[in-house]
């Protein structure tokens, strides 16, 4: 099925008849489609980090983002805190076994993404000389 207004485009089946916040693709798309959630699942694909790694890891995360980013992945089951009661206290973050689910499919995009930086470099260059203003919408 593609959808009514870009022929060749596959249509999620979304047909109108639910909100469209209960469109599964939206909402896996809300949790992981921002630039910090990928980030950290990819670090723990690697490994468990600590929360102190993974702020190393994860260049230009701020320490609020990196905990709000946290947060929202273990309530969605993605992401495994693990509070040890040491002193100093410490704690283990890895991905669930959900969570590493999507491992294949963004390691997917990454190739992709490498594949094809090039070219879309060079058609943002090609767009921006011809001065070609963006379509203004249906």
């Amino acid at each position: 099925m593609t959808s009514r207004t870009h022929t060749g485009v596959p249509s999620t089946g979304h047909t109108g008849e639910r909100a469209p916040e209960d469109c599964p693709v939206r909402e896996v798309l809300d949790r992981i489609g921002d630039k910090w959630s990928v980030l950290v699942i990819v670090v723990l694909g690697r490994r468990t980090h600590r929360y102190s790694e993974l702020h190393r890891a994860v260049d230009g995360i701020s320490q609020r983002m990196l905990t709000l980013t946290l947060r929202a992945l273990v309530r969605d089951g993605l992401v495994d805190r693990t509070a040890h009661a040491t002193v100093p206290p410490r704690v283990d973050y890895a991905l669930t076994d959900l969570g590493r689910t999507l491992l294949e499919p963004l390691n997917a995009l990454d190739r992709w993404a490498s594949l094809h930086r090039d070219d879309i470099r060079a058609a943002r260059e090609r767009h921006d000389r011809a001065g070609d203003p963006l379509p203004d919408g249906p």
